[in-house]
């Protein structure tokens, strides 16, 4: 039998949305908590599961949040990839630790061995693990990864889990990308979803633990938002952006990330990693800038534009050399696609470059594991090799993306507001 407890703590918090006299702005699930004086907690012992963008809408964190109110037994944290303090780079195993500021200790979900999950030992001693990340719309993320696999370990070992709902930075409404298939799931792809999937981190939880996607589903909670429209993307929520990740340091990244990510997993142009600006220019030493930005902009993709400028490469072999670079520009993030724009990108170099970078990767000798599991298929990689046009391979994701959006409807918490 299912075991999952969502109706009560999710009916206890709109409750109190009606009756807090509260500011018309979007509410966290760790304010709601602390507005519902964190009654689901009493007499628990608690872990955490957070980093630095686990904070509250007044910048509070939600470590010194549940540490210092009386009501809570924090008892550990727990970190996922790049860590509790959110610095270790992407892919780098972090070693379970001991907090300096609480002395609690901190147990690695993404440490040596390797650990991915959490153990039996390290949830031995905790009665509910609450989750409070933030999340960036994308499948490749590694937080939702993490999310689900702790949901599984909490299910077989009777410990309950609660989400502290957050703003998908990317909206409610957007699902694009390519589909998931099975004989690709890692960490960069763990869940049947789309790249780009629409969901909240507390929606996606409800979906992941209800369709049969973990082996041992929990006792989870919801503990939703206040304020959030699908139809925001995060400019539009009033909130402050704290850094998920090294790599994706402002509230626009994950717009870059997503658009430009695959472009990244290929290799051969730098996506100026290492200064204020990852993944929103692709350049090199070969690139003809003003011919590739006039190509992209003569596509008239919605919400985009494209132009030509000059780049530092901060990292590598050719660090410190200026290069031609393109830089995306988002007019408009909520008409502009995302996903598809990788695949502009490629097609651009190989039309006006004369630039094959799938054949040129292959005679290389790449690998292209992490590339297949980042899209979570070989069919882009394939369809890209054989020359297939943009339009079409968008066009074949059409069918499974009506199907997830029938699919996580029984699941989502919140309405457009239009």
């Amino acid at each position: 039998m299912l075991k999952t407890k969502l109706l009560l703590p999710l009916t206890i918090v709109l409750f109190a949305f009606a009756n807090s006299g509260l500011q018309a702005r979007v509410e966290l699930g760790s304010d709601m908590l602390e507005l519902l004086k964190f009654e689901p907690l009493r007499g628990k012992r608690v872990g955490l599961l957070t980093n630095p963008s686990g904070i509250n809408s007044r910048g509070v964190s939600t470590i010194q949040l549940l540490h210092r109110a009386p009501e809570v037994n924090l008892v550990a944290l727990f970190g996922a990839e790049h860590g509790l303090d959110g610095k270790a780079s992407a892919g780098k195993e972090v070693r379970d630790g001991t907090d300096p500021v609480t002395g609690l200790p901190v147990f690695s979900l993404y440490g040596p061995g390797p650990i991915r999950k959490p153990t039996e030992a390290m949830l031995r001693h905790i009665d509910i693990l609450v989750y409070d990340l933030q999340d960036t719309g994308a499948r490749s993320y590694t937080f939702i990864s993490s999310m689900g696999m702790a949901m599984n370990a909490c299910g077989k070992a009777g410990v309950e889990f609660m989400v502290l709902d957050r703003p998908n930075p990317l909206g409610g409404i957007r699902v694009e990308g390519p589909l998931f298939n099975p004989r690709f799931r890692s960490m960069v792809g763990q869940w049947p979803i789309p790249y780009v999937y629409g969901m909240t981190c507390g929606e996606l939880a409800r979906l992941i633990n209800k369709e049969g996607m973990i082996e041992h589903p929990c006792v989870l909670y919801i503990v939703p938002m206040r304020g959030w429209k699908r139809d925001m993307v995060w400019r539009d929520t009033g909130l402050n952006w704290k850094p998920t990740s090294p790599l994706v340091p402002h509230a626009h990244s994950p717009l870059f990330q997503v658009a430009m990510g695959m472009v990244g997993e290929i290799g051969g142009l730098d996506l100026g990693f290492g200064t204020q600006m990852p993944f929103e220019l692709f350049g090199s030493a070969w690139l003809d800038a003003n011919k590739v930005s006039r190509y992209l902009n003569a596509l008239k993709l919605p919400g985009l534009n494209f132009r030509a400028i000059k780049t530092t490469i901060a990292r590598g072999r050719y660090k410190g050399k200026v290069v031609p670079a393109v830089k995306v520009d988002f007019i408009d993030p909520v008409r502009a696609p995302l996903t598809p724009v990788n695949l502009y990108v490629i097609e651009a170099m190989r039309k006006e470059q004369g630039k094959d970078m799938i054949r040129i990767q292959n005679e290389a000798g790449k690998k292209w594991g992490l590339f297949d599991k980042v899209n979570g298929t070989d069919a882009t990689r394939l369809d890209l090799q054989v020359g297939r046009s943009v339009d079409n391979i968008v066009k074949s994701w059409r069918h499974g993306l009506e199907k997830f959006r029938s699919k996580r409807l029984p699941y989502l918490i919140y309405r457009s507001s239009r």
